[in-house]
């Protein structure tokens, strides 16, 4: 084994004259199989072709673009594991400080717009070259889309980049497709017949069936027209009932073929047994290696896809709502791989995906049918046809466990919480707060509105209460002292202060402050982006509130965290305006006081509750038990 060539020289010494392809990425070079540049130059080493990578080339100039000369195939051109600009920026538009996909953990290796850049320069260096384009920043910007950093709707980056051929999704099938079809000297201008792939014509009779979109002229002036194209698209993500979709530009037409099939099992298996390094390049030893490794190196990915949906999630947008995942088999070997490596302490950090607890498609006629376009899984509550089932997971979190060497597995990717609490087999949950967390379990609610949760396709409160007392159950039967810490989010559409302060009220009542917040971000290919861009929700025409003012959003942010200081004219100004004066004043249920902290000596700005005075006072990561237990009397008593 080896790594891939990143200098002409290691290229010559493998005996090759060019390569097949060039691999230009914006994250550094981290032979993982956690990292989809790598995944997909190993799936074409496996079928004989030369591949090198160029990661994080000087953009400003030419020069690294040519370090191997010209491809005898193509260009291959990612912005990385992550849309640059969610890379670059954080959601207030502010530049992030560090990167963890680069060397050393430094921000400012990869441009903005980084797979446009890129192909601009490698169309300067090389005029005739072929280019396909892939990742999630090309993936998720396929077809027109608003972009909340220019805040405007922007082309199909198919067109702003200039490239020959955008492959979308995962792309192991349609790598393979598309190298065997230039291989045999089809031009790649040709190339219109591939699932998974978007390209551009001149030509409308060579489309055929297809759905025509709205052109790009109406969607970007008529923000109806543009929900109307979305809700297009977010119908016609299934490989099995999706359709040819077609949009006209001034300069042509953009034409999206059907996604790709995903892999079946025993394809995942073969691509995560392919013959990674699983480690960064040694180059960047010298800087202090590529933070990204530390999280996934002794963590394993079991499966693809999410049926969730959630509206602020690009997931099925990208992978599809049909779960895949790897064998038993597969999983224990690579488990057995990592458990030899000389840093391994015994810890399996996680086993999961996008969604930990899901490992088997929705229902069984999916694989048949496809994904239903007119209905979700779990939402707004669970489909009939849903199949709860926690076996196969279990048998394999129980082999991982016995494994010599091994001491814990965690896991420490999303629980869906619904899917877990609508399984009558206990035993899944018993033995995950027994053996598979670190004190504190993680999940993501998002929100305790009813009215935001609808936006955000999250299922009403009472599942989540539901849930949180079952664990508290559990770790009370156990003898377990564990938290149940949740994740939500602020200033999402359907979100006004009134929300903001019923979910202050939840944290006043669960003793739980946030260490951080996080706003809502809109990202291309989610159906919450086009409800922030519309403000209104796409599935019934009906008008959004969508808090978009600076001010306004922090001060939904300010009431997530009211206890502290520097929040307190925010959280008073919010209060106020919400008509929620009763919060401010000196009883339990307050939280603020109506003076300013420091006013008097030795004074706090918030009261804390009852429930949290008992537990010792707000830990700031932890939900108490007791505090549990006591919101849970209450809502009995109502």
């Amino acid at each position: 084994m080896s790594f891939l060539p990143v200098t002409k020289e290691e290229m010559l010494q493998r005996g090759w004259d060019r390569p097949d392809f060039v691999y230009v990425c914006g994250d550094a070079y981290v032979d993982h199989s956690s990292f989809g540049a790598t995944i997909i130059c190993r799936v074409l080493e496996k079928h004989g072709y030369r591949v090198c990578f160029i990661a994080q080339p000087d953009w400003r100039s030419t020069e690294d673009f040519t370090r191997f000369g010209e491809p005898r195939l193509a260009f291959l051109v990612s912005a990385g594991n992550i849309d640059s600009m969610v890379n670059h920026y954080t959601v207030a538009k502010k530049p992030r400080s560090t990167d963890s996909y680069s060397p050393g953990g430094k921000a400012g290796m990869r441009p903005d717009r980084a797979t446009i850049v890129y192909c601009n320069r490698i169309r300067e260096a090389y005029k005739h070259s072929a280019i396909v384009i892939g990742g999630i920043e090309a993936s998720l910007r396929r077809l027109s889309h608003y972009d909340y950093w220019d805040n405007k709707v922007r082309r199909s980056i198919l067109l702003d980049s200039g490239a020959d051929l955008l492959l979308y999704g995962m792309g192991e099938h349609q790598i393979v497709e598309m190298a065997d079809a230039l291989d045999s000297g089809i031009p790649i201008g040709e190339l219109t017949f591939l699932k998974g792939s978007v390209y551009k014509t001149r030509d409308r009779e060579r489309i055929g069936d297809c759905l025509w979109l709205p052109s790009f002229e109406e969607v970007s002036t008529d923000k109806d027209k543009y929900a109307e194209s979305f809700m297009i698209q977010y119908k016609n993500t299934d490989f099995v009932t999706a359709k040819t979709l077609a949009e006209e530009y001034r300069e042509g037409i953009v034409v999206q073929n059907p996604p790709s099939p995903p892999l079946g099992q025993d394809e995942l298996d073969d691509v995560y047994a392919l013959p990674y390094m699983r480690t960064y390049h040694p180059m960047y030893e010298k800087m202090g290696g590529v933070p990204a490794i530390n999280e996934i190196k002794f963590s394993l990915s079991a499966n693809r896809g999410c049926f969730g949906s959630c509206s602020f999630c690009a997931i099925s947008f990208h992978q599809g709502r049909i779960v895949t995942s790897r064998s038993d088999e597969s999983l224990i070997k690579e488990a057995e791989v990592m458990t030899g490596e000389k840093d391994f302490k015994g810890y399996i950090h996680d086993v999961g995906g996008p969604t930990a607890n899901f490992m088997r498609p929705a229902c069984d006629k999916q694989l048949k049918f496809g994904a239903c376009s007119d209905r979700q899984c779990l939402f707004p509550e669970k489909c009939p046809n849903l199949v709860v089932d926690h076996k196969r997971y279990l048998k394999l979190l129980r082999k991982l466990r016995n494994l010599p060497k091994v001491k814990k597995v965690f896991i420490r990717s999303g629980i869906r919480y619904d899917y877990l609490i609508y399984d009558r087999d206990e035993t899944f949950f018993n033995e995950l707060c027994k053996y598979h967390i670190s004190g504190q379990l993680r999940v993501a609610p998002e929100h305790v509105s009813d009215r935001v949760l609808e936006k955000m396709g999250k299922p009403g409160r009472d599942v989540y209460d539901r849930f949180v007392k079952k664990f508290e159950e559990i770790n009370r039967k156990y003898g377990l002292d564990q938290y149940c810490v949740p994740y939500l989010m602020s200033s999402h559409p359907g979100s006004d202060l009134r929300a903001a302060v019923e979910l202050a009220e939840y944290l006043r009542d669960i003793g739980h402050m946030p260490e951080q917040v996080q706003d809502f971000y809109p990202t291309p290919g989610t159906l919450s982006t086009c409800m922030y861009y519309t403000e209104k929700d796409p599935r019934t025409g009906k008008k959004v509130y969508v808090p978009k003012n600076p001010h306004e959003k922090a001060m939904q942010r300010a009431l997530m965290q009211y206890r502290m200081e520097s929040n307190y004219d925010l959280v008073k100004e919010a209060l106020i305006k919400a008509g929620r004066e009763d919060l401010i004043g000196y009883s339990h249920h307050c939280l603020i006081r109506p003076e300013r902290p420091g006013a008097a000596k030795g004074k706090n700005i918030a009261r804390q509750s009852a429930g949290a005075k008992k537990n010792g006072g707000n830990r700031g990561t932890s939900i108490k038990k007791k505090t549990i237990r006591n919101i849970h009397k209450k809502s009995s008593k109502k």
